[in-house]
């Protein structure tokens, strides 16, 4: 008798942690449940709204600010018609003003040009040519370092002046992107992107083929098809630049006396 419930107790004995270890399981699956709930506050923390909230926010101020340099550059020409008209000065000093005009991009500038179009390439690419890689996702988009490149090499075969999408460079413009957009003055884009640039088209042409940069974006245009296209204008017009020329990051250097 005895052997029989010594048998019959140890069974019960050897169940009771795994009782434990349940109930424990149990518990703590409740005070992750009240934690989760009290963290979303009774929202749903799975879900990509709060990014879908912020991409139209950005949109949103993108027209906006669009919206805003559009009704600026008349404002902006009226003023300079009205200090044209008052401020007095000689035929020497008004052709001085107008130079430095020109130099600063807030005038609309013509004459010959080429523009640079840049494109991702399609999302289901693949090498195009023997002995390369299979791409990995960066590969197959522009990047800010590219943009970048066209630019430097416009300005170094002697442009004139140059509109990146549909505004025109100033000496405090910056080319920036955040993953496959670019945000320019306040402005979002997405590819493609052009980039116009008014100058002897041959100059031009000459100097994007020389730059390094462009010569290795060329790889990935022949292994993997990101988009390159150069096109010539024997008339082209680049509008004036429309947007605040106000310095926010930078401060003038006093010079010591």
């Amino acid at each position: 008798m005895s052997d029989s419930d010594d048998s019959s107790a140890g069974p019960r004995r050897r169940a009771r942690p795994v009782r434990l270890l349940t109930a424990a399981v149990f518990a703590l699956a409740g005070l992750l449940f009240v934690t989760s709930f009290n963290t979303s506050k009774g929202t749903n923390i799975r879900t990509d709204a709060s990014l879908l909230k912020l991409s139209d926010l950005i949109e949103e101020r993108s027209q906006s600010n669009a919206e805003l340099e559009e009704s600026l550059g008349p404002v902006r020409r009226r003023v300079d018609a009205l200090a044209d008209r008052d401020d007095g000065s000689t035929k020497a000093e008004d052709a001085r003003l107008a130079a430095l005009r020109a130099a600063s991009g807030t005038e609309e500038l013509s004459g010959k040009g080429l523009t640079v179009t840049l494109n991702d390439a399609p999302p289901n690419a693949t090498a195009r040519i023997p002995n390369v890689p299979e791409p990995q996702p960066n590969d197959l988009v522009i990047h800010q370092q590219d943009l970048q490149a066209v630019v430097n090499a416009l300005w170094q075969g002697g442009a004139q002046g140059i509109q990146v999408m549909d505004q025109r460079l100033i000496s405090t413009s910056a080319v920036r992107c955040v993953g496959n957009t670019l945000i320019l003055q306040g402005r979002v884009y997405s590819p493609p992107y052009k980039i116009s640039a008014v100058g002897d088209p041959g100059a031009l042409r000459k100097s994007l083929a020389a730059s390094p940069a462009l010569q290795n974006y060329q790889l990935y245009v022949n292994a993997y098809g990101l988009g390159w296209k150069v096109d010539e204008h024997k008339a082209l017009t680049l509008p004036g630049y429309s947007g605040t020329v106000d310095l926010h990051y930078a401060k003038p250097v006093e010079a010591s006396s």
